[in-house]
């Protein structure tokens, strides 16, 4: 057995640490082999557990893999954490950061470095509020409400839009801005809420059922600045939740930045980036509208001109064909004169067609009736001839017959008897062809031409 095969012999101490040596003192491990029982006593003594620190030197590689050191004020450790679960993050992480992994403790062989391969990764401090925001919204999602078939469409051209958001916040002024300058025509209500801190999320479910019956919005904007997750959590309760999707009016929500996301994005009809896109998603611009006005304008008085001169030409066309009654009667009677005369001598062709199509048939079965006297005549002739054939036939049968008869009596045993031959047996019945196959005193069976005779045998020869 090489010595990278030979068997690590593992025991633990007091304290419950691992000890690891070789089967005797003698035995020499290589690198890769002492590498590769460090790294399996490191994954089979630790097991998947939360680690705290700072992030440093955070990279992305080609291959989507992410790489980084994770620290504190006494010591750090390299950490990978591969691409399927690095893409799985809804933040992105940056240097400096404090936070949460979830990983293995191994040890990456090639290079004999200390690792933690991280499964997952949360900002440090806000572990609860993502957990409970992961939990409230794989529960939502189960009960379907967030199924895109439930969304509802955005009106085309709003009258009126309500805006639910906090009287000083910057993001009421960015969405009347933004609606000020894309379309002043459209009416805006807004409904002034607390968007932060206890009980924001019972005042943001109560306006959006207030916009709701107060009617005359035709959608809801459910906007706020940025801010962290606790800034922003009201909008992650489930009561805010159901209250949107309660709503018979649809709701677009513009909460934040473009990487925060909330349960209300998720239940409402359209999620806008920024309170400010949100704004532009549901006003058509009022430059383009009164763009679009001139065209159809445009267009329509085309199809106009152009219905209003096909409409002269027919009523020409129908000037044109329209006559006197009495000349279209005259007109009808010297038809129907016509149509008459015509209806005659087709009729009188038709009928003399007919009568010599009748005359050529009338030929044509003459011409194909059969000669009887031919056909009689001619059976009279086969009949004689049968009869000849049959009577000659019949001879030469007879002839045959009779040579037949004769060739089989010279082959009759009884006629070859008549001339003074036997037929000898013995007991058994055969015939006898030898005389020295005959035993003394056996006996014999002798057949004649007539009758027959037993006899006993007195020698053989």
């Amino acid at each position: 057995m090489a010595s990278a095969e030979r068997p690590l012999w593992i025991g633990y101490n007091r304290q419950g640490l691992a000890r690891v040596s070789t089967h005797f003192p003698s035995e020499i491990l290589t690198v890769s082999g002492l590498a590769r029982s460090v790294r399996e006593l490191l994954e089979r003594r630790y097991p998947l557990l939360w680690v705290a620190g700072e992030m440093s030197n955070f990279t992305v590689a080609k291959s989507g893999h992410a790489y980084f050191v994770l620290k504190d004020e006494h010591a750090q450790v390299r950490c990978v954490m591969f691409r399927q679960r690095q893409q799985n993050l809804e933040w992105t992480p940056r240097d400096g950061m404090q936070i949460e992994v979830q990983a293995l403790v191994s040890l990456y062989e090639p290079r004999g470095d200390f690792q933690l391969n991280v499964e997952t990764m949360r900002r440090a401090g806000l572990g609860a509020l993502f957990e409970a925001f992961l939990k409230l919204r794989d529960k939502l999602e189960k009960e379907g409400l967030f199924k895109a078939e439930t969304k509802r469409a955005l009106p085309s051209l709003p009258h009126a839009i309500g805006v639910i958001t906090s009287r000083e916040a910057a993001a009421l002024r960015d969405v009347l801005t933004t609606l000020a300058r894309r379309n002043p025509s459209i009416e805006v209500v807004v409904f002034p809420v607390q968007v932060q801190g206890e009980g924001a999320a019972e005042k943001i479910a109560s306006a959006l059922r207030i916009a709701a019956r107060v009617g005359g919005c035709d959608v809801i904007l459910l906007v706020r600045g940025g801010g962290s997750i606790e800034d922003l959590w009201a909008f992650n309760e489930e009561i805010v939740a159901r209250a949107i999707r309660a709503c018979p009016i649809p709701v677009v929500t513009g909460i934040g930045h473009e990487t925060d996301f909330t349960i209300a994005d998720f239940v409402a009809d359209r999620r806008a980036p920024t309170p400010t896109a949100a704004a532009e998603l549901v006003s058509p611009e009022r430059a383009g509208l009164l763009e679009g006005i001139s065209r159809l304008t445009a267009s329509l008085a085309l199809r106009f001109r152009q219905e209003l001169e096909r409409r002269m030409l027919h009523v020409d066309q129908l000037a044109r064909r329209l006559v006197h009654p009495d000349a279209r009667l005259r007109a009808q009677g010297e038809l129907l004169g016509q149509l008459r005369l015509r209806l005659g001598q087709a009729a009188g062709r038709i009928s003399s067609e007919r009568r010599w199509q009748v005359v050529r048939l009338l030929q044509r079965a003459q011409s194909r009736l059969p000669n009887t006297d031919k056909l009689l005549a001619t059976s009279l002739q086969l009949a004689a001839r049968l009869r000849a054939a049959t009577h000659a036939t019949l001879e030469r049968a007879g002839s045959a017959c009779a040579r037949r008869i004769a060739n089989l009596s010279h082959l009759d045993p009884a006629a070859v008897l008549e001339r003074g031959y036997s037929v000898v047996r013995d007991g058994a019945g055969r015939i006898v062809l030898r005389g020295g196959s005959l035993a003394a005193g056996e006996l014999l069976d002798i057949t004649f031409s007539e009758g027959g005779a037993h006899a006993r045998v007195e020698r053989s020869r």
